[in-house]
């Protein structure tokens, strides 16, 4: 693949980039110029990113980290400014789908974990990223999706709705405090795409109320699902001067299903 330069310069931080939409971005970011650096927790597949990033003569580094945790994040942050003196683009794609249950069997602890994650995680890495973003602006990219900001046709998956949904308004909140540092910010909310994470799904007793749920389809697709590359196309535009009067906005991307 021929590295293009329309990042050329720029640093973009990545979180859960080890697999899906995370690594699929990575490897767009750095094929048109950026550097990059993956925050995740799964080493082995963050190096295995960054083996596809080195194949096209790119520049990435991995370093481990729990986005829920302050200290491993701030850390994470250090060591990348260490390496790379600047952070212009910031994607925060890191995220699970926790428990899909009847709200009376989420178990507390269980609706904190997928909170730790999806929204203490996204408040983190703006947090610790915003300081060296300030010093020349930039973009900020944050991970949301259909359910909980269009869709509510998921039965069970309460949490992981909340948790997007809060995202969203956090986009816009920062859109309007980060703007006199010319930093950009906005929301990406993906249907049905192919990823792994799926696999971070734990389910019970969602046959009390499956007859809730709703079949969905894709008219775009002829009902086939996104790709992690597709996604990946639309924070690359959110990352470039293409996107520059763009901010406090989210995009759904999803062939059109939260439509029906």
């Amino acid at each position: 693949m021929e590295v293009k330069n329309e990042l050329a310069n720029r640093v973009a931080v990545i979180t859960g980039g080890s697999s899906g939409i995370g690594q699929a971005t990575a490897i767009l970011l750095a094929t048109s110029g950026a550097s990059v650096a993956i925050i995740d927790r799964d080493l082995e597949g963050s190096y295995k990113t960054i083996s596809d990033i080195q194949n096209v003569r790119g520049v990435a580094i991995a370093v481990k980290a729990d986005v829920g945790d302050a200290i491993q994040i701030a850390k994470a942050f250090e060591h990348i400014i260490n390496k790379f003196q600047k952070i212009d683009i910031l994607f925060v794609n890191a995220g699970i789908n926790g428990v899909r249950a009847p709200i009376e069997e989420i178990e507390p602890d269980e609706w904190d974990v997928t909170f730790n994650t999806n929204l203490k995680g996204t408040f983190l890495t703006v947090k610790y990223a915003v300081p060296h973003l300030k010093k020349q602006g930039g973009s900020i990219i944050i991970n949301s999706s259909v359910n909980g900001t269009r869709k509510f046709n998921s039965p069970g998956s309460t949490a992981y709705a909340c948790s997007k949904a809060a995202q969203v308004a956090f986009t816009k909140m920062m859109a309007v405090e980060l703007s006199l540092s010319r930093i950009r910010v906005n929301a990406i909310c993906p249907g049905r795409v192919d990823t792994a994470i799926d696999s971070s799904s734990k389910e019970r007793s969602l046959n009390k109320i499956s007859s809730l749920a709703v079949p969905e389809k894709i008219p775009l697709t002829a009902d086939r699902s996104g790709t992690a590359e597709q996604i990946a196309q639309l924070v690359l535009f959110l990352s470039s001067d293409a996107s520059s009067f763009i901010t406090g906005t989210e995009m759904w991307i999803d062939g059109g299903s939260s439509l029906l």
